[in-house]
């Protein structure tokens, strides 16, 4: 049976002025059909270079990305990214940033069924009143959610995510973490998401790999969820085994802190 994700002994080496530098190391993993991943790690540790690669941004050095089978070196339309900042057009509405990328995935629509898919995923992630307003006018949390909107409309294989709610307040950041759940349980594609968030892992993963820090990042731990879907967050927190597998996460960050503290 064809795994529809797996990473193969992927590494990536950098160039610098005081030699090669190992950013990673012979990662490797292998994703299941609508599984909802989250990478995680301290800061440095690689995990948005995997992602980075996964979405053909850069290539591995060695081994690699292998997607439906096929190794894959370069971006294409069956993978959608959502990075930490909206990348929003400045001078398109919400609607309008949408449709341009859905005119340049689905050519064959009709202008009024393009628009009409447009809103559709407007609608999915609760800012469709914002759909003729321009990103200056909206706050930060909603243009990441018109970018999450436009990632989703064009309906990919693989949803990649980079720290996308980083940058928000914790409020806002709870509630577009329910937007992404609610969004993701209407199609069940692939999610892969970089985040230093352990709260955040433990919410919307079903598994999380867990990073040991750079150089020569690698896998150290993949941890499999037992938390029933559909999630609220309520529902989480107050599962027995929540608190449990949230030591085991931060003892598993604590011991990696330490380890590189000593190192370096």
């Amino acid at each position: 049976m064809i795994v529809p994700l797996e990473l193969t002994g992927m590494t990536k080496v950098f160039a610098t002025p005081a030699g090669p530098f190992v950013a990673v190391k012979n990662v490797n993993l292998r994703v299941r059909h609508s599984e909802f991943i989250c990478i995680l790690g301290h800061s440095g540790c690689g995990k948005s270079t995997v992602l980075s690669i996964i979405a053909g941004l850069q290539q591995a050095t060695k081994g690699g990305v292998v997607i439906n089978g096929r190794q894959t070196v370069e971006p294409g339309a069956d993978r959608a990214v959502v990075f930490q900042t909206p990348s929003l057009l400045p001078w398109l509405t919400a609607r309008e940033n949408v449709l341009l990328a859905v005119k340049q995935k689905f050519r064959g629509l009709r202008s009024n069924d393009s628009r009409a898919h447009a809103d559709k995923y407007l609608e999915l992630t609760g800012v469709a009143e914002a759909a003729n307003q321009l990103p200056a006018e909206l706050s930060l949390g909603t243009q990441q959610c018109v970018s999450l909107a436009r990632a989703l409309a064009l309906e990919p294989e693989l949803l990649l995510l980079d720290e996308p709610f980083s940058m928000l307040d914790s409020l806002t950041r709870l509630e577009l973490q329910d937007t992404l759940v609610r969004a993701w349980e209407q199609n069940r594609r692939i999610v892969v998401m970089v985040t230093h968030d352990v709260d955040e892992a433990l919410f919307l993963a079903d598994r999380i790999v867990l990073m040991t820090d750079g150089p020569e990042a690698c896998v150290g731990d993949i941890i499999t969820l037992p938390f029933p879907r559909p999630r609220e967050h309520r529902d989480v927190l107050e599962h027995p085994d929540y608190y449990p597998y949230r030591r085991k996460v931060i003892d598993f960050l604590e011991t990696h802190a330490k380890q590189s503290a000593v190192v370096s």
